[in-house]
């Protein structure tokens, strides 16, 4: 009677494996298509991220290079209207690329690119007003280079935020 308990329990488990198999396999596969779909979301996050910084970045620098060329060329009296049409260009890009990560990157960057854009506004402001000769009295182009160093700390303590974000570290 052992030998046949043992052989129906033997084809009962047999069926069984043979019902549930299918959906099991069904079941790991449905897992593992929700994790390869949630490691490429992070791919792409993480690649948005990073793209978006290179932006930041490149734009914070590039409008900084050209302010600082701008103080000079005032200074020597050969700032030409292709300059003011350059700087504005830059201006208008870094405000942009920092209007286009307000919506992905984290708080505590945002919060070093405005340090940043407080300086660089302010060395916009000084350089317009040179440049029209409705400077104050306090206001001179060796002043305005002084105040535009300030946007060195700055630059890198947003470029270091930027890199641990990304998980790069020195």
């Amino acid at each position: 009677m052992t030998a046949a308990i043992t052989a129906m329990i033997t084809a009962v488990v047999g069926v069984l494996g043979t019902l549930f198999a299918p959906m099991l396999a069904q079941r790991l596969t449905a897992r593992q298509r929700v994790e390869e779909a949630e490691l490429a979301d992070s791919r792409r996050k993480f690649e948005e991220r990073r793209a978006q910084y290179t932006a930041m970045n490149r734009a914070s620098r590039q409008f900084h290079t050209l302010l600082k060329d701008a103080l000079h060329r005032i200074r020597d009296r050969v700032y030409t209207e292709q300059e003011r049409a350059q700087l504005e260009e830059a201006r208008l890009d870094h405000r942009d690329r920092y209007a286009e990560a307000q919506m992905i990157v984290p708080e505590r960057i945002l919060r070093a690119s405005r340090d940043l854009n407080r300086v660089l506004a302010d060395g916009d402001t000084a350089i317009k007003r040179l440049d029209r000769g409705v400077a104050g009295d306090s206001e001179s182009v060796e002043r305005a280079l002084e105040n535009l160093k300030a946007a060195d700390p700055h630059l890198d303590t947003m470029r270091k935020l930027m890199r641990e974000d990304l998980g790069i570290s020195d």
